[in-house]
Order: structure tokens, then sequence, then C-alpha cells
């Protein structure tokens, strides 16, 4: 077997493990230095050289000239009669350098290399993308969607890399199929049974602080810095943002111009709502912000326990709650403590606008009350149950539930 031969043999490997020239160069020469120390017990007086344009392999050897009869290690030595059939010049004490022909190893110890490089170059591509991914972690990464399966998606990068998306780290409305691009962050590099596994994120707080800093080029300019992110994927996150130049509203700044900025996250992020906050020291300013677009009439912490009591009008609690909790709940973790909310106490004459309900209540059945000219609670309330079916397309079970709803906000 030739020496271009075997090298155009071995170099597929290069090919398919994108590995750079110069490493399988240094592969190369270590498995044919395993050769000879195989064939001559050692490798110490060979000299490998891999042609860097070519990828041709030379090996030489050297060895020393000594008198006929003198050769003690045929391996470090060579007899003079033998010497002058290479070059007739040469004399007793010189260095002969001669050409190894690859045939002298054998097919068998060829073919033996081969499975040694083979399990060589999956060793340094493993560990290769294990270091690549490694310092990666945190960054967004882009790719395909290849495979899907019950619990996680296979996501092929650029490089046709096998990146796993767990379906825990999916926000609830994300729907792939195959060949969708997707971007995700990486979120853990780990080694399961002696290979990489690289494992995507939708959810984490930082795959939204990384979309804010392709968003915003004051972020990444050090102009805002993101403070803290509390997201429940797919439903709400609140960042409190903080400016390092009095000149620029850094909520502004992340909202953009009619919103043009963070529109693009919100649809990356399956029309999650954002709300951006101004960062503050002052825990109570920071609370009252964190739970926008409620507006607060008077707080009371309790530092001791961590705990917030806020005062609210009756047609801000339910914003202050939000959907599902969600409002408070997030609120609660970017301020880092327990909020309770409590209605302020109101004269008998005060009535709440329906469209207040609007969380509660579906549109739908609020604008069907409206067409009776009822347009707020107390007005619902003050007619019978039976009265509100018969007058509107509502079942009765439908108008026990509004009904329940409005009366708790009076209780």
């Amino acid at each position: 077997m030739h020496s271009a031969g075997l090298i155009d043999s071995f170099s597929e490997f290069k090919e398919f493990k994108n590995i750079d020239r110069a490493t399988m160069q240094r592969v190369l020469e270590d498995v044919f230095r395993g050769m000879l120390r195989k064939r001559y017990n050692n490798d110490e007086n060979f000299d490998v050289i891999i042609n860097d344009k070519s990828g041709d392999l030379e090996i030489w050897h050297n060895r020393n000239i000594v008198h006929d009869g003198e050769v003690e290690n045929e391996n470090m030595q060579i007899a003079y009669s033998d010497a002058v059939k290479i070059e007739p010049d040469f004399e007793i004490g010189e260095d002969v350098t001669q050409e190894v022909g690859l045939q002298i190893f054998g097919r068998r110890a060829v073919l033996s290399a081969r499975q040694t490089l083979l399990s060589k170059v999956l060793e340094l591509e493993k560990d290769e993308f294990y270091k690549k991914y490694k310092d990666r972690v945190g960054e967004v990464v882009s790719g395909e969607v290849y495979q899907i399966w019950k619990k996680e998606i296979m996501v092929l990068d650029d490089e046709g890399n096998e990146l796993l998306l767990p379906k825990t780290e999916m926000i609830p409305a994300d729907f792939y199929k195959k060949g969708d691009a997707i971007r995700a962050v990486v979120l853990k590099v780990e080694m399961h049974n002696g290979n990489p596994r690289i494992l995507l994120s939708r959810t984490s707080g930082t795959f939204l602080e990384r979309l804010f800093e392709q968003e915003v080029p004051e972020i990444i300019d050090g102009l805002i810095s993101i403070k803290k992110i509390v997201r429940e994927p797919g439903e709400r996150a609140k960042v409190a943002v903080e400016s390092y130049d009095d000149r620029i509203d850094p909520v502004g700044a992340c909202v953009g111009m009619k919103g043009s900025r963070i529109h693009g996250i919100v649809r990356e992020l399956r029309n999650e709502n954002i709300d951006v906050i101004n960062y503050t020291t002052n825990p109570s300013l920071l609370v009252q912000r964190s739970l926008s677009p409620a507006k607060v009439s008077s707080i009371k912490i309790d530092e001791e326990r961590k705990r917030v009591s806020v005062f609210l009008k009756p047609d801000q609690v339910s914003l202050a709650i939000g959907k599902g909790g969600h409002n408070i709940k997030l609120a609660g973790k970017l301020a880092g403590y327990e909020i309770d909310v409590y209605r302020e106490a109101e004269s008998e004459e005060e009535d709440i606008d329906l469209d207040e309900f609007s969380d509660e209540i579906d549109s739908w059945i609020i604008d069907e009350l409206k067409g009776l000219g009822l347009d707020t609670a107390k007005s619902v309330l003050a007619i019978s149950n039976e009265e509100l079916v018969r007058r509107t397309e509502l079942e009765e079970e439908t108008v026990q539930e509004v009904r329940r709803i409005l009366e708790a906000e009076f209780e």
C-alpha cells in the first residue's frame, strides 16, 4: 500500500470530523510512531514527515555505519557493505538516512493502524466538541430541528453537531417540525457515557437576556445594565434595567420606538408579555414598579419576614394579581419579597367598571352584558340571574360564575 493511498484513506476521517490539518498530522504521526515501536521496539531514530500540502507521508530510518561484523543493534546500526549499496561515498562512522516503505508493516498492521486512528479521531472529536460548547454556555445558538422525540428535540448546528432541547426547557407554546429553524441558549454541557451532551433552553432567563442584548445596542455598549430577569415562560416576564447615563431612558431604549425592539423578542418567546421596569435600590419603589401595570396606593414592608403588604383600589387588584397570578408571583421574585395584596376600604357608592374584570371574565361575556346597558359590577349584581339568562345569550352556569366573581370584589 503506497504512501499517498494510505494518507488519502486516513484523510477521510478529517473530512468527516472537521479536524484541522495540524491536529490530523499530529494524530497520524502518533499512529505511525506506534507502528514503528511495535516493529522496531523504539522510534527514536526514525523521522516521520507528513507533507503539509499534499498530505503524503515519509518515514526515514537513521542508522550509524559500522564495520562489517560489528553490528550489535540492527535498528541503530548498519554494516558498511550495506551502507555503500545505498550511497557509494559513505564512510565508517557516518549516519545513513534511508526511506522506509509502508509495505514493510504488512496489510494487517496497516488495517490495525486505521482502526487505531479511527478511535483516536473519534476521541479527539468528542473532546473538541465538548470544549467548544463548554466555552459557549450562556450563548444563543441557531440550528435546525432534525428529530423530535417525546421528551426532547434533536437540533443540528451549522456544523452538523447534535444538540438537545428537552421538552422541559421549551416554552409551552413551542411547536416544531423537522427542518424548522430554532434559537436557544446553551444551558449545560455534560459528559454522558463518555459522549458529550449539549443541552439547550428557551425558558432560561439567560435566553431572554441574550435576546435583549441582540436587540438593544446600549446593553452591549455598557450604557444599560440588566439587573434581574424573572420569567413564567410563555406567560409573562419582568426585566429590571438600569442606565449608567442620565441622558438615556433604559426602559424606553429597551422597548424601542413604538415597541420596535421588544416586539421581536415577544414574537420569539411566543407572545410572552414582557414588563421592562426601571431598577432602583429603594425596596418600596421597586415593589411598586414590579407590580406594574397595577397602581399601588400604599405599601408596608416587613424586612425581618421579607414580606410586603400592598394596598390597592379595587379596580387595581386584578391587575396586580394578573392572569393566573403570574404578575404578583413575578413581582415578588423580582423585588425579593412575599407580597400580600389588600383592597382599600371603599364607600358604599363605589363601583367597578366591567372592563376591570377582563382577566377573569371573557371579553364576549362583558360585551353581552354591556349590550344591556350594564357596564359596572353593581349594575349587573342588581339584576337577578333569571333575568340575565332571559335577556342575554348566556347560560345559567355562566351567569352564576360571573356573579361569583363580581361579588368577590365587594366582600
